[in-house]
Parts: structure tokens; C-alpha cells; sequence
């Protein structure tokens, strides 16, 4: 984005923005890649139709209509909530670091902890007592100390890392919408966080929380913390994914060790083997951390701000360069089921970046390109 400055948004603005992130085919990348070309949510909606038809789609994507989304707002103020957009000054500086940030959250209780900055606590859903306890204790202490704990809300480490910290103050990320509570067993927890904390979500109200939503919650769980603490964690399990992408943000990864014995232990003690910092009290997270008033390092990417300027002009051909060579063909060559840095790519091509990432939108709108953490793409399969 060109603009220095963040700002709030205005409720026409407000409303555009979110039939834009909930239109088919558009995901954060392709969110921030709409705005930085055309300038508003509003030019970029009245622009889909014509991208999808030039990269080959046989009907338009599904646009969101104004009156679903005023719909959703009024529901959400209804719960007593609403939603804050990556462009405002409201939207968690950590999470606006990350390459696939969310350009809308929904939150409901206390977006003010949003602010501050956090730790994420993640472990085993089917976690020992002792595990529990110990999560429990390190989400009190670190709140004490004017961290807020993040988590996903799921049973096991994360229900004990929120009721640890609902004293200090604790943000749940929910898979599916704001108002459905997964498990059903933490309904209680929930609205406690509601009432003493914030709840998070990334898609509509209403929408169930399906087993490929998990990896996206995982993202912002990792990626609203300065690090993530592992508390017992199988070798595959989604506390392993929440703490490689909290790596891949840039932020520490920490784990709890555990016996060789148990296997919820083994996903931790493999972190610890392979990086991660040992910890035993939360005097080690504090250490690790350093100060908790220096705010995240935000090099990855700026938050999006709404444009107070004319909008990038688009290339003079999208898939034509000026030595008459096809670049989309160019590009296509170097993607494949591997994802691949944007960045790199453009290297590779030595084409503009705006021309490369507006094939990329192109053949994303044509439903061929997969978008990866820390702004990789890959070829989807025929």
C-alpha cells in the first residue's frame, strides 16, 4: 500500500470491504493485491467480473451483495460485537505483520486486548492434568505480567490456557464463525471470554468450523502472538502446524519438554530438538520475549491502509510484456505443486511485480493457483 497512514474506515467503505473478502475466489492475498491495484474495495468489486472473464472462467465469481453484508454487521452488533479491517488502526499490529493476514476479523467482547501485545499458549486436546495445570499457571503468571494469551478454544491446553488468563484478559480465535462455539463443551468458557476477553473469527457468522478451517485459524493464532508455547503436543497434531507457522511469521517458538514416555509429549520435546526454547516457568518466556511494551517487528508486510492516492495504474498489457513475449506462459513455466516465494518468482521472470502479481490474481481467480503462508504460490493440480 501506498498510503503512510491507517485509517477508519467509514460505514460505505466498511460494507465494500466486506462483500470483498467474502466474494468467491478471494482470499487475503488476492484481497491486498485488488487493493493495492484499484485503489478501493468498491473499484476492485466492480472490477471482478471482468478479471474472471479475462483469466478464462466460464461464469463470474460469486460476489458478495451489499445487503448479506449489511445482514452479517447487523448480526454481529446484535451479539455485541462487529468487525475491524486490516486497513484500521484498531487491527492487531502482529497480525497485520504476516504475509496472509486477514482483511477482515469479527470480534465480540473487548477488541481494546487487541492492542496489546500476546503470547499464544497451544497443546494436546487430550492433555494430561499435570499439562493443564501447568498451561493454566503460565497463562495466569504471563497475564500477570501484562501479556494476553492467545489460543484456539479447543479442549485440553487451550480451554486451560484461557481459563488461566480470564482474569488478565484472553483471545480465542474460532475456526468457523463467532457464533459457533467449537467444541460445544466450552460454550461456558466462550461466553466468559466474551465477557472478559474478546472473541476472534476470520469468516462469516454462521459458518461451521470444517477440518480445513483449522490451519487458517491456527495462522492467526500464531500470528496475533510475539511467540507460541507448545504445551504437550503429539507428533502430528495441529499445535505442530500453529507452531511451524508461528516460525515462518518470524516469532519464537517455545515448548514445554515432556517424557520420552508419553506421546503427547513427543511433538514438543521434537521442537525443543530441533530449536524451539526449553521453558519450565514463565520467567523463561519473559526472558525470551524481552520487554512486552516493544512492539512486534513488522518487516514482512505493512498493514493495509486505505488509499488516500490514485490507485497503481495496471499494466499496459496483463499477460503481454513490451518485448511481445506471453508472460503468463513465462510464469506458468516456474510454477508447479511446489510453493514458491513471490518474490523469488519475479526475480526469476524479471517482469514488474505488478504485472507478475496480477497473472497470479488471474490465474487465482481462474481457480489454478494455490496461496501459501509468507506469500508463496504453487499450481494447483488439473
Amino acid at each position: 500500500m501506498r498510503a503512510a497512514t491507517s485509517s477508519v474506515l467509514s460505514d460505505a467503505d466498511r460494507v465494500a470491504w466486506l462483500r470483498l473478502a467474502r466474494s468467491e475466489g478471494v482470499g487475503p492475498a488476492t484481497f491486498r493485491d485488488l487493493i493495492e491495484r484499484f485503489g478501493t474495495a468498491e473499484a476492485a468489486l466492480a472490477a471482478l467480473p471482468d478479471l474472471a472473464r479475462r483469466a478464462g472462467r466460464d461464469r463470474p465469481p460469486r460476489i458478495q451483495s451489499r445487503a448479506r453484508a449489511e445482514d452479517e454487521l447487523a448480526s454481529l452488533a446484535k451479539l455485541g460485537g462487529g468487525i475491524v479491517a486490516s486497513c484500521e488502526p484498531a487491527y492487531p499490529e502482529a497480525l497485520a505483520a504476516i504475509s496472509d493476514a486477514p482483511p477482515i476479523l469479527t470480534w465480540r467482547g473487548d477488541p481494546g486486548l487487541l492492542a496489546r501485545p500476546a503470547i499464544a499458549i497451544v497443546g494436546a486436546r487430550n492433555a494430561s492434568a499435570g499439562g493443564c495445570r501447568i498451561a493454566g499457571t503460565l497463562a495466569r503468571e504471563l497475564g500477570e505480567a501484562g501479556l494476553v494469551v492467545v489460543s484456539g478454544l479447543a479442549r485440553g491446553i487451550d480451554a486451560a490456557a484461557h481459563r488461566g488468563a480470564l482474569a488478565s484478559g484472553t483471545i480465542a480465535v474460532f475456526a468457523g464463525g463467532i457464533d459457533v462455539v467449537y467444541p460445544a463443551e466450552n460454550g461456558v468458557l466462550a461466553a466468559a471470554i466474551a465477557e472478559r476477553g474478546v472473541l476472534l473469527a476470520e469468516l462469516a457468522p454462521g459458518t461451521q468450523p470444517l477440518a480445513r478451517n483449522f490451519p487458517r485459524r491456527n495462522r492467526i493464532v500464531s500470528g496475533l502472538a510475539r511467540g507460541t508455547l507448545v504445551v504437550e503436543a503429539a507428533i502430528r497434531s495441529g499445535s505442530l502446524t500453529t507452531a511451524r507457522l508461528a516460525a515462518e511469521q518470524g516469532r519464537e517458538v517455545m515448548a514445554i519438554p515432556g517424557s520420552p514416555l508419553d506421546p503427547r509429549c513427543r511433538g514438543a520435546n521434537r521442537l525443543i530438538r530441533d530449536g524451539a526454547a526449553l521453558v519450565e516457568e514463565a520467567g523463561d518466556i519473559l526472558e525470551i520475549l524481552g520487554p512486552v511494551a516493544v512492539p512486534v517487528n513488522r518487516t514482512l508486510h505493512p498493514k493495509p491502509s486505505l488509499p488516500d492516492i490514485s490507485p497503481t495504474p495496471a499494466p499496459e498489457s496483463q499477460t503481454i510484456d513490451k518485448t511481445g513475449e506471453n508472460t503468463a506462459a513465462t510464469i506458468l513455466e516456474r510454477l508447479g505443486p511446489t510453493p514458491v516465494p513471490v518474490d523469488e518468482l519475479i526475480r526469476q521472470c524479471s517482469f514488474s511485480a505488478p504485472l507478475v502479481r496480477t497473472v497470479l490474481l488471474e490465474l487465482e481467480l481462474e481457480g489454478r493457483l494455490e496461496r501459501h503462508p509468507g506469500d508463496r504460490v504453487s499450481m494447483l493440480p488439473n
